[in-house]
């Protein structure tokens, strides 16, 4: 895990988060949330998994106690499913009080984002994964991909998960 995570203060006040994002990949694209939506970054725990749910929600983990639903975020976008290894790790986040978790390739950085350097998304196409995209980020010369957690699960989704034992 890159060493700026590591030091990083996840308990930091709204002032010094605002501007700020947590970049991960998939594939080899780097995509970014608002870091005030992240609770804790995780090795990849024990998932157990629940019949009956969308392919893109793996199951749920035990984490000191609460169980929490978690989402190959790959599989979300329609991405092709691919094996687990030492760097995929699980972002849990809390959207609307929701505790997620999201399963990513890696995770890469914290970083300041201004809002200056962010540029609404073009709407390009009509793909599932389009409507997750609010816009991207400029950093230096490379571009992310900026992420709204709040679209990730539809309202239906939403119930279906908070139906889930423990939620």
């Amino acid at each position: 895990m890159n060493q700026n995570l590591k030091s990083w203060d996840m308990s930091a006040d709204e002032d010094t988060m605002k501007d700020l994002y947590l970049c991960f990949s998939l594939e080899d694209r780097d995509y970014a949330f608002e870091v005030r939506h992240l609770t804790e970054i995780l090795a990849l725990p024990a998932i157990t998994t629940i019949p009956g749910t969308a392919p893109f929600l793996k199951g749920v983990i035990n984490i000191r106690g609460k169980i929490i639903p978690v989402m190959d975020v790959r599989l979300r976008f329609d991405m092709s499913f691919k094996p687990y290894h030492e760097r995929t790790c699980v972002l849990l986040v809390e959207l609307d009080g929701l505790p997620l978790g999201l399963i990513v390739d890696s995770v890469n950085d914290v970083l300041r984002i201004p809002s200056e350097n962010i540029d609404l998304a073009p709407k390009i196409g009509e793909s599932k994964s389009s409507r997750f995209i609010y816009a991207t980020g400029r950093v230096g010369n490379s571009v992310k991909i900026l992420i709204n957690l709040q679209r990730l699960l539809t309202e239906e989704e939403t119930v279906l998960i908070k139906d889930i034992p423990g939620n």
